[in-house]
């Protein structure tokens, strides 16, 4: 098969993950609900066409003749990608229904609730997570790694390549996780903090 329609596959698949990752990484930071609304139903969007891409991969290798790393190159995001498309499509929805309730005041603020939902890990973390791991499945869709079979003994090349995609691919999983973590930290205190102030009123006027 040619190495250009892999390599295509491959490459839409990590620009489309990649841009949905930098979105979600930016919807917590909305200025309005409008704007929240807005990016939220373009993230969406992308999450449709990442997993349209993932669907079409092996079918445009099935209809091309010789063999193919694309599927193979496929796998590697593939786990962060169903985390998205049921956990984190989930969350996303819930945000998007959130803003939506501020149709009628489009400019205003946006609910600190409704922004820690926003930043919550499991919607973007998935995201930034299948877009490096769909970088890394580049080399292999491109040739650069062959997979074992046709004179490629099976203790060579890929088997070398998936031990360091994997531990970049991991680290990489540890360090977007705990990013988001922290950030969600931070801004769940800030929905905890109105109903603190109402019990110390309650409190107060209790005496």
């Amino acid at each position: 098969m040619d190495t250009a329609v892999d390599v295509t596959l491959i490459g839409t698949l990590a620009v489309v993950w990649l841009t949905a990752g930098l979105l979600a990484d930016g919807l917590s930071t909305a200025g309005t609900a409008l704007h929240m609304r807005r990016r939220a139903r373009l993230l969406t969007g992308l999450i449709a066409a990442g997993a349209a891409v993932f669907v079409a991969v092996p079918v445009v290798t099935a209809l091309t003749p010789g063999v193919s790393a694309a599927p193979t190159a496929a796998l590697l995001p593939a786990v962060p990608a169903l985390i998205v498309l049921t956990a984190g499509l989930r969350r996303l929805s819930r945000v998007r229904r959130g803003a939506g309730a501020f149709a009628t005041a489009p400019l205003a603020p946006v609910p600190p609730g409704l922004r820690a939902a926003a930043a919550h890990p499991l919607i973007a973390a998935p995201l930034q997570v299948a877009g490096l791991a769909a970088v890394v499945g580049l080399p292999l869709a491109a040739g650069l790694v062959h997979l074992p079979g046709d004179g490629v003994p099976a203790t060579t090349g890929f088997t070398g390549f998936a031990g360091v995609a994997i531990t970049l691919v991991a680290a990489a999983v540890v360090t977007i996780g705990v990013r988001a973590v922290l950030r969600h930290s931070r801004l769940a205190p800030l929905v905890l903090a109105p109903i603190d102030r109402a019990r110390e009123r309650v409190r107060a006027g209790a005496f």
